[in-house]
């Protein structure tokens, strides 16, 4: 059975840490950042992690 390939548009947005979670940017930072607050700005800027429910399936996309 052959290899499975990366996804290459799940690896530039998520990365693995050391411990073996993912790590992912926040959505909605793209563009109307006029109309947001300063707060809310501030918050997207931080990075997250994904949710124990999407995780496997991140996973394999990332395996290769």
């Amino acid at each position: 059975m052959p290899k499975m390939k990366t996804r290459k548009s799940a690896a530039k947005r998520f990365r693995k840490t050391s411990k073996g979670k993912i790590k992912r940017n926040k959505a909605y930072r793209a563009h109307f950042m006029e109309k947001k607050s300063k707060r809310q700005k501030r918050t997207l800027r931080k990075g997250s992690y994904v949710s124990k429910a999407d995780k496997q399936r991140v996973k394999r996309m990332l395996s290769s």
